[in-house]
């Protein structure tokens, strides 16, 4: 029993324990995220047994990428150089907990510097010699690297801004900075202090192939660099820590033997107390150094650099859906606004079919009155003719009654033709070419359309130039065709006001192959384009079908001719003309 209740309250202990703070420990990678996580993990191990409450986990990053972090509260420590901490402090309130004791250099807390590498065979050999060269370097921010060479170059009286051709930053790891400068891509690379001696150390590059300008090695150090030393790394806290959690961090920190694992692998001898940043302020100061602000753009821009060919890719991927989506919705348009065009052109068509049977079926009657009219005109013809001769048979004829019976059988006769001429316009027949006089088919059409004309006042000229001749054609259809030319004319003139001169002028011109015949009016002109007037269903009257136009084309290619319709400049009307072949001799 008393088992029983030892074992509950165990378990009510466990239960009440409160879970751990997850903290994050920003990491500068300068070799790269995985070497960072390998070499400060077990120092986070080692604060997460130390700390009551707390677990420690590493985030690797480059500058801009923790200052970010920092900013953004997303992590909590941070653990880089001094520069990068008075950048930050700037922007956000941090406290400077303890400075790292290098495992190199005999524990020195100065191990910060700048190595510029050349190759060996390079014929720069000062920093004089650096004029118009290509230089590379991690990063803006890198106190040990770019802000230390600055100041060295300073202190030599150049200013490096204008003094180098190009300034190439090329992030992190440190190893592309002396690859470069030995594939002769760039002449000379900036480094932090011990970069080059590490990589001849792993074996990756060899050091007789390489030199550094400006060297200096100070006593009890194992790497030359080209600037003065500047304080270790060092370990920063937010202000969103608890005062407690950062008293034991720092405690942990000083209490780190040299020889633990999480030493070892941290490559330092342990921490101290942070040392005084005098000399990085005065860098800054002598380098009228203002802190930018942090870019939020900036890890996509470092991004993008790395990664150039994907970054275009995906920029002509992108501009290539954009343009075919475009092109689709353009065709998409098109198609739609083409379909409801054909839409309304079926609907209007629809309606001016129906005009057409109308027309037909008036066509029929017409011609059947026509056929009715011609009996009764035929029986006045002969009854007249049968006066005349029984009048001339009398020995002393009534000249007047001969007189009247003569009008008579004439207008008759007159009559009879304007039905025949009708009844030729309306009913269906074949083609059938033959010898034509086309003056003769200009009389025939201003008689049938001589009442009409007469209406509205309409004056019509006709003129006849070279030698008349034949031609071969069909008198119907070429009647047709000027009864419609000349009714257009009237038609647009119609409306003009009675105080208006309204004249038609015909113009008739032989030559020695071709007849033209135009019909000209002083009317108001075409309203739309001629090759839109010419189509079949176009129409600007009212009640039109707008198959005008259209037959007589059709009727002029029919005899091999030509046939053209626009506005006359002279008169202001519209003018229409058509040549046709001549029948030669």
């Amino acid at each position: 029993m008393a088992l029983i209740i030892q074992v509950g309250a165990m378990a009510c202990c466990v239960a009440a324990e409160p879970e751990a703070a997850e903290l994050k420990v920003g990491v500068l990678a300068n070799w790269g995220g995985q070497q960072a996580e390998r070499r400060w993990q077990p120092m986070m191990d080692y604060l997460s047994e130390r700390v009551d409450g707390a677990r420690f986990s590493v985030v690797p990053g480059s500058f801009e990428e923790l200052n970010q972090a920092m900013l953004a509260g997303q992590i909590q420590f941070i653990v880089s150089n001094p520069g990068q901490y008075l950048h930050l402090s700037n922007q956000f309130p941090l406290s400077w907990l303890a400075t790292m004791r290098s495992r190199q250099h005999r524990g020195t807390t100065y191990a910060i510097g700048s190595a510029i590498v050349v190759r060996a065979d390079s014929k720069i050999k000062t920093l004089y010699d650096l004029k118009d060269k290509t230089v590379a370097a991690s990063g803006f921010y890198a106190l040990g690297g770019y802000q230390a060479a600055l100041g060295l170059m300073r202190q030599f009286g150049i200013d490096p801004e204008s003094y180098w051709k190009e300034i190439r930053f090329l992030g992190f790891p440190l190893g592309p900075l002396v690859f470069q400068v030995r594939d002769k891509n760039i002449d000379a690379a900036i480094t932090p202090f011990c970069t080059l001696e590490k990589m001849v150390e792993r074996g990756v590059v060899r050091r007789n192939d390489f030199r550094v300008l400006n060297p200096s090695r100070p006593e009890g150090y194992d790497c030359q660099v080209s600037t003065q030393l500047y304080p270790n790394w060092s370990f920063a806290a937010s202000e969103q820590v608890l005062p407690h959690i950062t008293k034991q961090v720092t405690e942990a920190l000083f209490e780190l033997d040299a020889s633990d694992p999480a030493a070892i692998a941290a490559e330092t001898l342990g921490w101290t107390a942070p040392i005084s940043q005098l000399k990085v302020i005065q860098l800054f100061s002598n380098l009228d150094y203002q802190a930018k602000e942090v870019n939020n753009w900036q890890p996509i821009q470092d991004w993008i650099e790395k990664n150039q060919h994907w970054g275009l890719t995906a920029l002509a991927l992108f501009l290539m859906a954009t343009f075919y989506h475009i092109w689709i919705e353009f065709k998409f348009r098109q198609k739609s606004d083409r379909l409801l065009q054909t839409e309304r052109e079926l609907k209007q068509k629809a309606i001016q079919l129906e005009r057409l049977h109308s027309a037909a079926v008036v066509g029929e009657i017409g011609a059947g009155l026509a056929h009715e009219i011609n009996q009764p005109i035929a029986a006045i013809n002969n009854y007249s003719e049968g006066g005349l001769m029984r009048l001339q048979g009398q020995t002393q004829p009534d000249t007047e009654m001969v007189a009247l019976l003569d009008k008579i059988n004439q207008q008759s006769k007159r009559a009879g033709a304007v039905v025949h001429r009708i009844r030729g316009l309306l009913k269906r027949h074949e083609t059938v070419l033959e010898k034509t006089n086309l003056l003769d088919v200009v009389d025939d059409s201003l008689d049938l359309l001589k009442l009409e004309l007469e209406r509205h006042q309409i004056r019509v000229q006709s003129k006849v130039n070279g030698e008349p001749k034949f031609v071969m054609a069909d008198k119907v259809g070429l009647l047709q065709v000027l009864v419609n030319l000349i009714k257009n004319s009237a038609d647009a003139m119609a409306e003009s006001p009675q105080s208006t001169l309204k004249q038609i002028f015909i113009e008739v011109s032989f030559n020695e192959e071709l007849v033209t015949l135009s019909v000209t009016d002083n009317g108001p002109g075409l309203q739309e384009e001629p090759h839109k007037m010419l189509a079949s269903f176009s129409t600007t009257k009212e009640q039109g079908l707008g198959l005008g136009l259209a037959i007589v084309s059709d009727l002029i290619k029919q005899h091999q001719g030509q046939f053209r319709i626009d506005n006359c400049p002279e008169t202001g009307g519209c003018r229409a003309q058509f040549s046709l072949p001549l029948l030669m001799d």
